[in-house]
């Protein structure tokens, strides 16, 4: 008799992973590797360090290794808020009037209410372990300061956030998690960095951007001593970290014979998105099996969709080591969206080589059917989603309603990468009509194009 499936599906602390997996180390034809914006040669570790911690520069580098293992102390931190839940969304199912069974993994289980502390407790765990004062970083809509706030104070180091300054003043709740975790946050770009400045002379008025954020933080982190920079995606080591989520996702739908046919994760920098394929991709790799597996992200920064395959810079200073990847330009700065977390104009080179060898696709979406959907979602579910999870929900429903159509009876899986409760002035927007789409014109992305590096 087939076991039926719960509402939520649970695992148990045992079946926690102890491992992280390298998605980097399955793929036979490797992402192009970072190169120095000087040289354009490939970083080497030395290099890196000098930015990074030393292990994480290690992880960051390492293209060999399948599985590495997860501290104990970051397993154990893990326990207080992992194994996150596998929820079968019936409820919406129902509603729908589809014959689709759709999942979804709830990263908004923890106080920083999103995936981000899966990275952020390693990277503070490093940190620590050096013997660093503390760390520098940036934040988008604010769930990657929130996430490594938390993680500092739990390892008493100094935690300095550079907040993308339009975030900054949708989402002040978030900002004062931030200072209640004893993290110093300034609204980037600044007056108090010289890339700030900079910035704030070619752009005025300008609302920022990730990338802004990113020079400012690293330009911090190098002019203090003791201090290392902490990103929350694009780079390698953070979908690392990030691969518990799809470990665990794999491990519940396994442990009730389910298998999925469509793998959606909202995408900025590609962090969830990265570590929630991670398992199913590798087995796509393999041959052993066969999903559809679909990035989604805003049509107003629409990296994978329009963007270019080149090497770029992974900040709008240019002091960064260059990635190859889908990226609109480190000089593009996104409309003020509400989904601040997915307003970066690149996508990590792991994923861009994967969408660049048709291994996964891409889809761009407005926020105004982004808020619909999240809405819907928050009436049937009972979750409020974050902006950018509601991404990841929009594409979920209309495949779902495909199936609607064509009567076929596939299983969708999402992640909902965080819960909504500091964006309501957000939502505040959308209800009140105020909230407009936004898509770049050709024109525009051209030419941030044309500033494109050239690298041989």
């Amino acid at each position: 008799m087939k076991q039926e499936i719960p509402y939520k599906i649970y695992l148990s602390e045992a079946e926690l992973p102890e491992y992280w997996l390298n998605l980097r180390a399955f793929m036979d034809k490797k992402p192009a590797p970072i190169v120095n914006p000087e040289t354009h040669k490939p970083v080497t570790h030395d290099e890196l360090s000098k930015m990074f911690c030393d292990e994480l520069a290690r992880q960051e580098l390492d293209d060999t290794t399948k599985f590495i293992p997860i501290p104990k102390e970051v397993r154990d931190f893990y326990k207080m808020y992992r194994p996150a839940p596998l929820i079968r969304a019936y409820c919406l199912e129902e509603k729908l009037g589809t014959p689709a069974h759709i999942y979804y993994k709830f990263e908004g289980n923890n106080t920083s209410g999103s995936h981000k502390l899966n990275s952020a407790i390693a990277q503070a765990y490093y940190a620590k372990q050096q013997g660093l004062k503390g760390v520098t970083t940036e934040t988008g809509a604010g769930q990657w300061g929130t996430a490594l706030s938390m993680a500092c104070s739990y390892f008493d180091l100094d935690c300095q956030v550079y907040m993308v300054k339009v975030s900054y003043e949708q989402k002040p709740f978030r900002r004062e998690v931030m200072r209640t975790y004893g993290a110093k946050v300034t609204p980037s770009p600044s007056t108090f960095t010289e890339v700030g400045r900079k910035i704030l002379q070619e752009h005025p008025g300008t609302g920022g951007s990730l990338g802004c954020a990113i020079s400012e933080a690293v330009e911090a982190a190098s002019s203090q001593e003791g201090y290392r920079y902490a990103l929350g995606s694009v780079l390698n080591q953070v979908l690392l970290h990030q691969s518990v989520i799809g470990l665990e996702t794999k491990t519940a739908l396994d442990k009730y014979g389910v298998k999925a046919d469509i793998v959606i994760g909202c995408a900025g920098g590609g962090s969830n998105l990265g570590g929630l394929i991670a398992p199913f991709m590798v087995e796509k790799l393999q041959g052993k099996a066969d999903y559809q597996i679909i990035a989604v992200e805003p049509a107003s920064c629409p990296s994978l969709t329009r963007g270019k395959y080149a090497y770029d810079y992974c900040d709008t200073g240019k002091i960064c080591p260059l990635q190859k990847m889908y990226t609109l330009g480190s000089g593009y700065i996104p409309a003020p969206t509400h989904a601040g977390g997915l307003r970066y104009h690149g996508m990590t080179s792991t994923l861009s080589a994967l969408y660049d060898q048709g291994l996964m696709e891409a889809r761009s979406v407005h926020q105004t059917e982004v808020f619909e959907a999240a809405e819907y979602f928050a009436r049937i579910e009972g979750i409020l989603p974050a902006p950018e999870s509601s991404h990841a929900i929009r594409v979920a429903m209309d495949e779902a309603l495909k199936c609607k159509e064509t009567g076929e009876k596939k299983t969708i899986v999402f992640g909902l990468t965080g819960t909504g409760y500091f964006d309501m002035m957000s939502y505040e927007k959308f209800h009140d009509g105020k909230m407009v789409d936004y898509t770049p014109t050709d024109e525009e992305l051209q030419k941030s194009f044309d500033s494109l590096p050239v690298v041989e």
